[in-house]
């Protein structure tokens, strides 16, 4: 075990003496609170603090970063206050323990929402300092490490969890290292057997390719003498976990993925990277379409290096990766190499460190518009892709974006506003479907218009948590603007009937109603009737105190339905009432009103319960358009789907869905599903299909 003397030596070459003695001061801290505290290994509890902040000295970090790696337990298991850290350390390393502590204090649900809590707290504590999920990755890397004291269901919940969140953000961060060795230690705990067996493999597999490695590495070594490049060469092996994703993903044998020769050329400029691709192009022939320009463009994490592929002796593949020291130790240590590199006097973010610092402010906006901590994490999950596709601004800037995002993702991706007011996209300067994926290379263009609103169905095919957050939060905001506005008419209805306004309420009178519903403002009341959670005739006589059982008087007449109400009002699919069709609401909880036929069995039941039906008009002004469905019979022929398209289209109808069957040989039954104005315009698109001689009977369908 690592003790406090050989951390502070190593420390040393890095860090001032009194910088140190702050750490070593820390030490002793947490060795006296943990005293007499033991981990599951029998081992004292202190071990485990010293060993998290000697992966941090790895990764040469700064020594506020240490002293929060051996207090980062205090909070949590000893019952000592923040203030007090604070006032013994400073309030950035209490900041950065308090980060990094669980919550344990609230009790949760499931065991997935506390995940979820404590993943959301560290979220917001890494937006104030990025040094918070370093420490924590530390921390979960010495615990997965130490991993095979606990119980088996334990281990393995241990693991998907890091598999699922740790891993990826140590990727999404840069830090490869971390990354690998999460992934190989929670595939070990997961499935023990499967690792095994392919390290079995790997090391068998390394004595049989030691000859061909060697002469591989010697005959790149002599290219670049003779070139007069001065580069170091090395062998690299993948790590166990990607070759058994690779051979589940890619159904490939072990044989297969172990015959790609991986090494790593790593030089001392940008410039010699690029001397070095053409001296070993020249060397070997490269693979068509395998060069990848890291260096140019980098990867979302910070990630730079040029790779290809070349035929090498034999026709073996070889896969090479060139980058300088200072992109060799971003890739290992990814922003904690900030920290290697930063001067003593503090300078702007830049490289790896100004791209996390974007991605944390990211998710601190998913945070702020997430529903709950669940949605939150789920959000996260999805935008810890590790793959990119790069496309372009029409102004020339780069944007990244997980694979398989569409415009949608890329138009949150500029600006929110964007995002929310979104019509449509030029890809490549040509009109293509939002839900269109985006390729790398392509030149997007998004159509904005004011006033347009983010549709439902985007949901359906985004794929980063920003615009999946922004749509839900959009719509969340659109129902309730609609549902307080439907709830206020729904409301005055009722106080009509009683010869009030809500205007005319006492502010005293309200303010005690709102007390006994329990709402915070008149707004969440209103949205409660809009939706149909609460009753307005109800609502009504408790604002004007009224005693009684006398039905609500009904002279003001029936609500008037405008039709462009949107997401809180819907149209039953059982009778699709439209314009100039006597029509009833019914106030379902949760859902709003949903308007059917006034004659519609499924509302026969409730028809006359004021509770649950609400008489309706169509106002003068109705807008929008809907649909009705049609069942036309005729003489079969040819071409007669083409004749019944022909004829909707001319009374400037719009077929919606259309299915066919036969009856018998003669006659075919077609039901059409027609979007139209109201019942003029269906009756003008009647009319003209009345016009087609096969036709025989036209019914139109409801409940």
């Amino acid at each position: 075990m690592p003790s406090i003397d050989a951390l502070a030596d190593r420390l040393c070459s890095y860090l001032t003496t009194d910088q140190v003695n702050l750490v070593r001061r820390a030490y002793y801290y947490a060795e006296q609170a943990h005293d007499g505290q033991r981990r599951r290994s029998g081992e004292p509890y202190v071990t485990h603090p010293l060993a998290v902040a000697s992966i941090l000295a790895d990764m040469h970090m700064d020594h506020q970063s240490l002293m929060a790696a051996m207090l980062h337990d205090v909070i949590e298991d000893t019952g000592i206050p923040k203030d007090a850290l604070s006032a013994q350390f400073g309030e950035t390393v209490a900041e950065l323990v308090d980060g990094v502590s669980k919550l344990t204090q609230m009790d949760f649900q499931t065991k997935a929402e506390a995940q979820a809590e404590n993943f959301q707290k560290m979220a917001m504590a890494m937006a104030r300092d990025i040094r918070v999920i370093l420490v924590k990755l530390a921390d979960r890397l010495h615990n997965m490490r130490t991993l095979e004291v606990l119980a088996g269901e334990k281990r393995r919940r241990i693991a998907k969890e890091t598999l699922e969140i740790y891993a990826p953000i140590a990727n999404r961060l840069g830090m490869h290292n971390v990354f690998a060795e999460f992934e190989d230690l929670g595939f070990k705990a997961m499935h023990p057997m499967r690792a095994e067996r392919i390290r079995q493999a790997v090391r068998k597999a390394r004595g049989n390719r030691r000859e061909i490695v060697g002469k591989i590495q010697e005959s790149l070594t002599n290219c670049l003498a003779q070139e007069e490049l001065v580069g170091e060469v090395t062998g690299r092996e993948k790590h166990l976990y990607s070759i058994y994703q690779k051979m589940r993903g890619k159904r490939r044998a072990f044989n297969e993925i172990m015959d790609v020769y991986a090494f790593r050329i790593t030089v001392d400029k940008v410039d010699t990277c690029y001397r070095v691709l053409g001296a070993v192009h020249s060397l070997y022939k490269p693979f068509p379409g395998r060069f990848k320009d890291y260096i140019a463009i980098p990867k979302a994490n910070g990630y730079q290096s040029l790779h290809t592929t070349l035929f090498g002796m034999h026709g073996v593949p070889i896969e090479i990766q060139i980058r300088t020291r200072e992109m060799e130790e971003m890739a290992k240590h990814g922003i904690a190499a900030h920290w290697l590199y930063k001067s003593n006097e503090e300078e702007s973010p830049r490289g790896s460190h100004a791209r996390a610092r974007q991605w944390v402010k990211g998710i601190l906006e998913l945070q702020q518009r997430a529903g709950n901590s669940l949605e939150f994490i789920e959000n996260v999950k999805i935008d810890l892709f590790p793959d990119e596709v790069y496309v372009f601004t029409p102004k020339g800037r780069i944007m990244e974006l997980p694979k398989g995002s569409t415009a949608v993702d890329f138009a949150y991706a500029v600006h929110t506003d964007v995002g929310n007011s979104c019509i449509a996209c030029r890809i490549n300067r040509r009109l293509a479907p939002l839900s269109e994926q985006l390729q790398s290379g392509a030149t997007v263009e998004i159509v904005t218009a004011p006033g347009a609103r983010p549709n439902p169905a985007w949901l359906n095919f985004v794929v980063t948590g920003k615009a999946r957050t922004h749509i839900r939060h959009s719509l969340k905001q659109q129902r309730r603007s609609e549902s307080v506005s439907l709830g206020e008419r729904l409301l005055n209805k009722a106080l009509a009937g009683f010869d009030s306004h809500l205007d005319k309420i006492a502010a005293e009178r309200l303010a005690a109603v709102l007390a006994e519903y329990q709402q915070d403002s008149l707004d969440d009341l209103l949205e409660d009737i809009g939706l149909g959670n609460r009753m307005a005739y109800v609502v009504a006589r408790r604002l004007l105190a009224e005693g009684g059982s006398e039905q609500m008087p009904s002279h003001d007449g029936p609500l008037a339905i405008r039709g462009t109400e949107g997401l809180v009002i819907s149209y039953a699919k059982c009778c699709t009432p439209i314009p100039g069709d006597p029509i009833v609401g019914h106030l379902s909880a949760g859902k709003g009103m949903v308007i059917h036929l006034d004659g519609c069995h499924n509302i026969s039941e409730f028809r006359h319960n004021p509770d649950k039906c609400i008489p309706l008009s169509w106002a003068k002004d109705v807008s929008g358009e809907f649909n009705v469905e049609l069942r036309v019979e005729l003489e079969h022929q040819r071409g007669l789907i083409a004749l019944l398209a022909t004829a909707v289209a001319s009374a400037d109808g719009n077929i919606e869905k259309i299915s066919m069957d036969e009856r018998d040989g003669r006659i075919s039954v077609v039901q059409l599903v027609v979007s139209v104005h109201d019942r003029v315009h269906l009756a003008r698109v009647i009319k003209r299909l009345r016009t087609i001689k096969e036709v025989t009977r036209i019914t139109r369908l409801r409940a």
